[in-house]
């Protein structure tokens, strides 16, 4: 590269593009500068900081949200600034944010190091927000593996549980093997799209936009399509896709409750952003990416759905369920490639899940004790009765994501299986309801360990005490949070209009 490259290199490095990824990457500094000066007994206002750091960028990109960035490339075509971009931006901030709540929950059990948990929990967001503007291969794979690295140590937090550094053992086993494989797949088309004996080829392949003018000019390109598979199997293990799925029942058992959450919500969504970009960069081979993104949903739908049928444990229970909600979102994503209505159902979805989820995971955080990997359905016996917050809490959470009206999640499968049907995708929407109407069952019988009397066998003389379950206390913050979830859920369920036309499904 000369020194005119060099120079128009350097003019499309626009840092006020990725502002808000840059001041999220700061305020995690920042915490870790806090823990050094000020006094151990101060350290206790650094989880706040946090919280009140990332309100505040929030704040910030609401203002900003129409930025003279969108639709441009930056960063000599490294990033692309989109609409969905955007979106994505606030999702992942909003995410943070709750998990950050139940942070500072969960970690007053727990003699471990607090403020290093929010710093890594922001440097992974600010990795996520950049992964979903990724606009190169390049940039989106060091986003992956920076998210992926973080959640190596977040799984794996509570070190003194043997169940936690498992689940990080697994998390980091399985971890290597999908960047193995998505480095494989982008290493092919990367080498296909530069042989000079190809129409149309480029030494950019890395790049989307030469990529997909390559696919255009070669669509039966044999190695191409084993690329495009490979790179699909990568991302499908971030979303918990079948066969990628085999690590999610054992993770989200042994990760910390904030962890789950965290993986369950923000690393779903982030796949999913990466996801579209890449169906739209493999437009060309569309029959092939059809096939096996239709194949991968009904797989996903059904294993899920009858995988949590048998669950005892809730910690798996809304980890194989999260596996179904793939399925469903998988749905939109084919249906994408048809209809453009269904990236806005994709993005709507995604909203009701991340508030559904807060909320169940929000209650799962204040029900479960120091060892939360051991979160049964027994310890939700009588929640509704002693504390009605909580159930009313749960009740809208699960209901949401069982997809039961008029809450939320049921408008977000309602508008993605709409996307499906105008897409013709019949076969794809059969499947999808039957994975409803099993995932009824399960929730169901969540909602029923809550709020009905469970009967218990008597205890006669000389028999062991039935432990009670443990239960902590709600804070004001969270006690917001929970809220906030649980009333959004119910106000989107029957008034989509102002994120509807945001996400221009008005």
């Amino acid at each position: 590269m000369n020194y005119t490259e060099l120079q128009q290199a350097a003019a499309s490095n626009q840092w006020l593009a990725i502002a808000p990824e840059l001041m999220v990457a700061c305020l995690a500094l920042l915490l870790l500068i806090f823990e050094i000066v000020l006094p151990k007994q101060k350290h206790d206002i650094i989880p706040t900081l946090s919280i009140v750091g990332l309100l505040a960028i929030i704040g910030g990109l609401i203002i900003n949200y129409n930025t003279v960035f969108l639709g441009r490339e930056t960063f000599n075509g490294l990033l692309k600034h989109t609409g969905t971009g955007q979106f994505m931006r606030m999702f992942f901030l909003l995410a943070a944010t709750g998990v950050s709540v139940l942070g500072t929950v969960a970690l007053k059990r727990q003699k471990m190091p607090k403020v290093e948990f929010f710093a890594i929990t922001l440097v992974v967001t600010a990795a996520m927000m950049l992964l979903a503007q990724s606009n190169h291969f390049v940039m989106l794979f060091v986003a992956l593996e920076t998210i992926t690295v973080g959640f190596y140590v977040l799984v794996s937090y509570t070190r003194t549980n043997p169940l936690s550094l498992e689940a990080g053992l697994k998390y980091l086993v399985m971890g290597a093997l999908s960047s193995a494989i998505l480095l494989f797949g982008i290493v092919l088309l990367y080498g296909v799209a530069g042989n000079p004996g190809l129409p149309q080829n480029t030494a950019d392949a890395m790049g989307f936009e030469s990529l997909r003018a390559f696919l255009l000019a070669n669509p039966d390109n044999v190695l191409a399509s084993i690329g495009i598979v490979l790179v699909i199997s990568g991302v499908a293990f971030k979303i918990g896709a079948v066969p990628f799925q085999i690590w999610i029942p054992d993770v989200y058992q042994g990760a910390p409750t904030p962890v789950t959450a965290f993986l369950a919500i923000a690393s779903k969504a982030a796949g999913f952003a990466i996801l579209l970009t890449l169906v739209s960069v493999f437009s060309p081979y569309a029959a092939l990416v059809t096939k096996v993104l239709t194949v991968m949903a009904i797989v996903t739908i059904l294993f899920g759905n009858i995988a949590a049928l048998t669950q005892h444990n809730v910690k798996r229970l809304i980890g194989l369920s999260g596996v179904s909600h793939a399925g469903y979102l998988l749905i939109g994503v084919v249906a994408a490639m048809h209809v453009p209505f269904a990236v806005g159902a994709i993005c709507f979805y995604l909203f009701a899940y991340l508030l559904a989820s807060l909320a169940v995971f929000g209650v799962m955080t204040h029900v479960s004790g120091d060892d939360d990997a051991d979160q049964d359905l027994d310890h939700y016996a009588d929640l509704a009765k002693e504390y009605p917050f909580l159930g009313a809490v749960l009740g809208v959470g699960l209901g949401s994501l069982a997809g039961i009206p008029p809450l939320a999640g049921f408008m977000g499968k309602l508008m993605v299986f709409l996307a499906a049907f105008e897409a013709g995708l019949y076969p794809l929407l059969a499947v999808a309801i039957v994975g409803v109407v099993l995932s009824i069952y399960y929730y169901f019988g969540w909602i029923k360990a809550a709020f009905f009397p469970q009967w218990r066998p008597p205890v006669f003389e000389g028999d062991d005490p039935i432990p009670e379950p443990p239960r902590q206390p709600v804070g004001t913050t969270a006690r917001i949070l929970l809220a906030t979830a649980a009333l959004a859920s119910v106000f989107l369920g029957f008034y989509q209009g102002p994120i509807g036309a945001w996400l221009g499904l008005g």
